[in-house]
């Protein structure tokens, strides 16, 4: 009897661990969005990540182009569910099963497809889709199960800063109780299957609401004299740990002291209108520059220092077509050309002093390229 206790024990062990997957195994990655008419070809953007060495990437949909182009690369992909299946999915299984069958499964194992992210940013937002965020989950998670990819597909949701109630200091970390009906049963349920909270974190958008009261060097991880926190005594000297670990501590005050923290979001825009503070070149490389430094150096934060900080940038490029202030068009570490916006230590897909190079076909062409080609194509019809 001993024995097959203790068998069944192992099993359940093993069992456990089958289900805890990571979506992201770097520190650094990049939000890929695609809310443009201008950008390049998916192919073109996989060999701009690997120019730059990023493994982690984010993407707001299933698109099939970009998941045949980056089969066999090894970069590791987060996907989104989008808002408006939330509902149906919620309502109906079989949906969710099918979404994954049709945009996903026949990409796998090729393309390294990591995580889920069912909706975006639904918490605080979209009333009339909160109550089906948790329902939606589950059933992506017991789609995955069905087909037997919970062991390499992590399922989760990113966040706002709108779920919470408190973030300064860090020490009082609280979450909206009117988020709680549906956040207290995701947060179990994430804690059951091991997933982590994303939240998108942006000292550039706490900065622009109120540039007279945040110095703007502790948000840009230039040197300042940063706050320490009253309760626990830690010094702060960027706003973003801060961010991190107020997570975590309004985790801790529901009970969940060993849920991850990971940063699904956070950029600095290098350009906006008038009324937005901070947005400009010099703040955005600045910005950028250092939050990469940071995340390389795989340390934890100040509350949390064994918990290793992740986070992708926004945003791959700049979108031209997305809604909203000037700032939404521009947080892009690269122009739409595949040239870079600012310095931060990358490769462009063509240099800055070539970038009003033409896009042909979904590829980069020089003018003297095509000047080239011109002639070439007169000769041989001359001939």
């Amino acid at each position: 009897m001993a024995n097959s206790s203790f068998i069944f024990l192992c099993f359940l062990l093993l069992f456990s661990g089958s289900i805890v997957v990571h979506a992201m195994t770097g520190t650094y990655g990049i939000n890929y969005g695609k809310i443009s008419d201008n950008i390049p070809a998916p192919e073109d953007v996989l060999r701009l990540l690997r120019m730059n060495k990023i493994k982690n990437i984010r993407i707001y949909d299933a698109d099939s182009r970009v998941l045949r182009a980056f089969s066999g690369s090894g970069i590791e992909i987060s996907v989104c569910l989008p808002n408006e299946l939330l509902k149906d999915v919620s309502l109906n299984g079989s949906i969710a099963l099918e979404w994954i069958q049709v945009n996903l499964q026949p990409y796998l194992p090729g393309t390294s497809i990591r995580g889920i992210a069912v909706g975006n940013e639904i918490l605080g937002g979209d009333t009339s889709i909160s109550e089906a965020l948790v329902p939606a989950v589950r059933s992506v998670y017991r789609a995955l199960r069905r087909l037997g990819l919970t062991n390499t597909i992590e399922v989760s949701t990113p966040h706002s800063e709108a779920i919470f109630s408190s973030t300064y200091p860090p020490s009082n970390g609280t979450f909206k109780e009117s988020m709680m009906p549906y956040l207290g049963p995701l947060l179990h349920f994430f804690n059951r299957v091991g997933s982590p909270l994303y939240i998108n974190a942006y000292p550039f958008l706490a900065y622009k609401f109120d540039p007279s009261h945040i110095d703007i060097n502790y948000a840009l991880f230039q040197p300042n004299k940063g706050i320490v926190d009253p309760k626990t005594k830690l010094h702060y000297d960027n706003m973003f740990d801060a961010m991190v670990d107020a997570t975590y501590v309004a985790l801790e005050k529901l009970g969940y002291t060993k849920m991850q923290v990971i940063v699904s979001e956070t950029g600095w825009a290098s350009k906006g209108d008038d009324n937005e503070a901070g947005a400009d070149p010099k703040n955005a490389r600045t910005y950028n520059f250092n939050l990469h430094k940071r995340l390389m150096k795989k340390k934890g934060t100040p509350y949390r220092p064994k918990m290793i900080a992740k986070g992708y940038v926004f945003a791959l490029f700049n979108e031209n077509l997305k809604p909203g202030p000037t700032s939404e068009r521009n947080f892009g570490l690269f122009k739409a050309d595949g040239s870079i916006a600012y310095d931060i230590g990358f490769k462009g897909l063509v240099s800055a002093a070539s970038s009003k190079d033409f896009v042909l076909q979904g590829r980069f062409w020089s003018s003297q390229s095509l000047i080239i080609v011109a002639c070439t194509i007169i000769l041989v019809l001359l001939m």
